[in-house]
């Protein structure tokens, strides 16, 4: 059903049509929230707000238009948009009906007074009202120009306003009605509703009434509708409430200067989010952006000292190690921001003065000598939330890896290296001293093959932990995982569980709460039955954690 078969609808309903006037989208939606049954688009409200200009043909019709066709895609009610005159002759009220068709507006109203309009309440302008036969015309070139047989033309008579009096108003309304307005509203600017009481009792009631009370603002629907009117339009009321609104708060704030001492004048920000619609966004975006779209927050754990690294970190965290002219960090942060991560922070502890990289965030754990990886992660607690990328500050990594994390769909994700369980097979040398080993509930295959073309789905872990027995083994963490906001949340929840528990036992392989790791955590979720994910690698990474294995990094990293 389009917006104008809406109008028709209503006008078909017993009872009146009540229409409150909107000057923008914004003002739209909170008639519809307030269970008003139409808008009225008005051209003193949107030329007050749009230009701060008085209602007197200022606005051209493609600016009008505009804020029409905002509040149509704002809401679902029927839009009756007041067009002054036409914005010109017949001919400019066809293309006027046209334009306002394909906006979604249901209706409009023209009236007859002489171009350029004035509003009907400035005092002391003076009232010319076009001939009876000219306004007839203007009314037979919209109805003749309309697509949609549905389309509502209201036409306006300002004869009462003019002086001119009942008859003359009666007279028009009459002809009006005879060329093919669907409604007719005659205007009137008496304070008392007497004077078009006595008008609507004399009309023949061949086309509906349209009321607008703007000046006998103290008549009641009820009375107005008992007189015979089935369209009551609150004209203005919005803009002018908005004005006064605005007015005192800023006159408080000016004085106060404070912000908040306006609290009580205003809604807070979670009001408007709802208002305009955040809720639904937030939802669309879970729906239907790629896994990876929306805003991430990296949070790269570079406190730790690690005493076999001596020399070379005399002066400086191994975050910063330089491997053919780049340090580690900034291999990291460059893979991030490759993959649109820009939203970074970095928890610091030995040598943190040494780490000074531009837009990252910094938190800093002077506790790293006696403290854990977890510890240091909830030194940046503020930054757990929403989407999250964890991320060890020895790594480094091919891109490809961090893609392939940003693909993954689960609430928790970590990367898992399956190349490890050939490693162990063959009996190599471990490729790191104390391995974070993983064992998924469906172990990959035993084929070398199996394991490098590995498949799409799901590879749920069921432990993690250097202590994980061997044969137990299919994989190693990386030192790389990804929340979603569901799965953030349920991180910082369970690290207040166990600190509100475990705070000075041990906690799973660590012998204490203070001194944990990030896995002991992930192993804590696992046991309070979260759904932990692997995102299955082969290679393709390497740790920095021993003097060995920086030579090495120098000796496969090719640039």
């Amino acid at each position: 059903m389009n917006n104008a078969a809406k109008l028709r609808a209503l006008l078909k309903r017993p009872g009146a049509i009540k229409a409150v006037g909107a000057h923008d989208a914004l003002s739209a939606r909170l008639i519809e929230r307030a269970g008003f049954d139409a808008i009225w688009a008005s051209g003193f409200a949107i030329s007050a707000s749009l230009k701060c200009i008085p209602d007197a043909s200022f606005i051209t019709s493609s600016e009008q238009l505009e804020v029409e066709r905002n509040i149509a895609e704002a809401v679902s009610i029927p839009i009756i948009a007041d067009c002054d005159t036409g914005y010109g002759n017949a001919l400019n009220v066809m293309r006027t009906v046209n334009d306002r068709e394909r906006a979604g507006v249901a209706a409009i109203c023209i009236e007859d007074n002489v171009y350029p309009k004035r509003c009907s309440f400035y005092a002391g302008v003076r009232r010319e009202l076009i001939p009876i036969e000219e306004h007839c015309g203007k009314i037979k070139a919209a109805k003749a120009a309309q697509i949609y047989p549905e389309f509502v033309v209201i036409a306006r008579t300002e004869a009462l306003i003019a002086g001119w009096g009942q008859e003359e108003a009666l007279k028009r309304a009459e002809a009006y009605a005879e060329a093919g307005a669907d409604a007719v509203l005659i205007h009137s600017k008496s304070k008392k509703f007497d004077e078009l009481k006595a008008v609507y009792k004399a009309w023949s009631g061949r086309v509906p009434l349209v009321v607008v009370p703007t000046i006998f603002d103290q008549t009641t629907a009820a009375e107005m509708e008992e007189a015979g009117a089935k369209i009551i339009i609150y004209a203005n009321q919005p803009v002018r409430a908005a004005i006064r609104a605005m007015r005192d708060t800023l006159d408080i704030i000016k004085k106060d200067t404070r912000p908040g001492a306006a609290n009580d004048r205003i809604v807070t920000l979670p009001e408007v989010y709802d208002i305009v619609g955040v809720p639904r966004m937030e939802e669309d975006e879970k729906q239907f952006l790629p896994v990876g779209g929306e805003k991430i927050t990296a949070i790269i754990a570079a406190a730790g000292f690690e005493k076999q690294l001596l020399p070379l970190i005399e002066d400086k965290p191994k975050c910063l190690l330089d491997i053919k002219g780049k340090t580690i960090l900034e291999r990291a942060v460059g893979a991030l921001n490759e993959c649109n991560i820009k939203d970074i922070a970095l928890i610091r502890g030995y040598k943190k003065e040494a780490i000074a990289l531009p837009n990252i965030r910094y938190y800093d754990n002077d506790r790293y000598e006696d403290t854990g990886e977890l510890y240091s992660l909830f030194c940046a607690e503020n930054e757990l939330k929403g989407r999250t990328l964890i991320l060890y500050g020895d790594i480094i990594f091919d891109t490809a890896i961090l893609e392939k994390l940003l693909k993954s769909p689960a609430d928790i994700a970590l990367v898992v290296d399956v190349a490890w369980l050939d490693q162990e097979q063959r009996g190599a040398q471990p490729t790191h001293l104390n391995p974070d080993l993983v064992s998924l509930a469906e172990p990959p295959g035993k084929s070398y093959l199996s394991r490098f073309v590995i498949p799409e789905g799901e590879h749920r872990i069921v432990r993690i932990g250097q202590q994980l027995p061997r044969e137990q083994a299919h994989g190693e963490f990386i030192g790389m995982a990804m929340f979603s906001e569901k799965g953030t949340q349920a991180f910082r929840e369970c690290y207040k569980a166990a600190q509100a528990s475990q705070a000075s036992a041990g906690f799973h392989e660590s012998r204490s709460l203070s001194k944990a790791s990030f896995t002991d955590l992930i192993q804590e979720m696992i046991n309070r039955g979260h759904t932990v994910q692997a995102v299955p690698i082969f290679k393709g990474w390497m740790e920095v954690d021993s003097f060995e294995e920086y030579q090495k990094a120098w000796a496969k990293i090719r640039q």
